[in-house]
């Protein structure tokens, strides 16, 4: 863990790119605000952070989870986040969800088609056997013709 909050900076990259966002366009940002934003930011990370591991240890629990963030941002009184981070967190799940049923998806149609090749391969060889073995069918009637 880092011994003090300074050392826990978000990318700056980041802090830019959720400024501009926030902002309307054509309102700038000096390097001073944006390095005060980036602190704020940190240490409401931090704080909120904490608060939820206050609800994770009364629960007896080891992991902080989104009930436990959900707590700790109305502990902090920022109640009318609450709406848009449930809504965020459903949306999240759904993509995760999405995700994971595309990925078995894909790995099941990777089986189907491992396994239609297997069959396919498996006909081929049969009809070379079958070939090879009415070759040898036909050398024994010459055979016994002879």
């Amino acid at each position: 863990m880092a011994e003090r909050p300074e050392d826990l900076n978000l990318p700056n990259a980041v802090i830019t790119r959720i400024i501009k966002e926030a902002l309307p366009d054509g309102v700038n940002v000096s390097k001073e605000a944006r390095r005060a934003i980036s602190q704020a930011a940190s240490v409401f990370v931090l704080y909120a952070t904490s608060c939820a591991n206050n609800f994770a240890m009364k629960a007896k629990r080891k992991t902080l989870n989104a009930g436990d963030v959900m707590s700790a941002m109305e502990e902090m009184e920022f109640e009318r986040f609450l709406q848009p981070l449930r809504e965020a967190l459903e949306a999240y799940k759904k993509g995760q969800k999405g995700k994971k049923e595309a990925s078995e998806q894909k790995r099941k149609d990777k089986e189907k088609n491992s396994t239609d090749e297997n069959d396919k391969s498996r006909d081929e060889e049969d009809e070379h056997m079958d070939d090879e073995q009415e070759g040898e069918n036909e050398g024994e009637e010459e055979d016994v013709e002879n």
